[in-house]
């Protein structure tokens, strides 16, 4: 119970050098490209749960948006297979790491802000300034909508560390509860391992939810700018 909250998040290192990298490049091994006339059932449910979400992510988007299909596909099976891999014992989550998250979230905003202001350079600048704002609160607006735009990758890189930091922390004191409760009380034990596995599967679903709303954002985002 002394052990420290906080061990498993702690970049892993090996001789020295961290392991991040190796990490990060492991979910793609995962998701397998076939060459065959007729794919295996695994890859038909892969193929299959990605149209259905590329699909409905990409229906409000028009050409110049459609472009970066790929790119919000390959963002959704990262973040997702990263999460469900976290949850593995004595695994590592990057995206416990609010500097990888921000890493992500960083380029892709500015990626479809640079894009609307060149595509919609008035309708972006527009967004400054709300239609039929009183004059004297014209420079507190400007102030605020600029503060509120470099805001958005902040929150969501901070939404997907928050959400994912806090299941681990639950999983691991609950988990921590459950063993030292085995010599004292072997009913409340019980129950407290009961809450534990419900927790855990929660957290997969947390763990897909989580994929899946960072990249409607950032999808919401090149909507507005396009």
């Amino acid at each position: 119970m002394n052990e420290n909250l906080f061990a498993s998040f702690i970049t892993p290192m090996v001789f020295g050098l961290p392991l991040v990298t190796l990490i990060v490049l492991f979910p793609s091994l995962l998701f397998p490209t076939s060459n065959r006339l007729v794919n295996n059932r695994l890859i038909s449910l892969q193929q299959w749960m990605l149209q259905l979400v590329s699909k409905q992510m990409m229906s409000i988007h028009n050409t110049k948006g459609q472009t970066w299909a790929l790119m919000l596909m390959s963002l959704i099976l990262f973040i997702g297979s990263t999460n469900l891999l976290g949850l593995l014992p004595h695994s590592f989550t990057p995206t416990t790491q609010l500097s990888m998250n921000l890493g992500m979230a960083i380029p892709l905003w500015a990626g479809a802000v640079i894009t609307g202001f060149r595509n919609k350079t008035k309708a972006s600048l527009a967004h400054f300034l709300p239609q039929g704002t009183p004059t004297p609160l014209i420079p507190m607006l400007v102030i605020i909508e600029t503060i509120s735009l470099f805001i958005q990758p902040v929150a969501l890189a901070v939404r997907l560390t928050a959400n994912i930091t806090a299941g681990h922390l639950l999983i691991h004191l609950i988990g921590g509860a459950t063993l030292a409760l085995m010599s004292i009380n072997t009913t409340t034990a019980l129950i407290t391992f009961i809450i534990l596995i419900l927790l855990t599967v929660l957290e997969f679903a947390v763990a897909m939810i989580q994929a899946y709303v960072f990249t409607l954002l950032v999808s919401l985002y090149l909507h507005d700018n396009t």
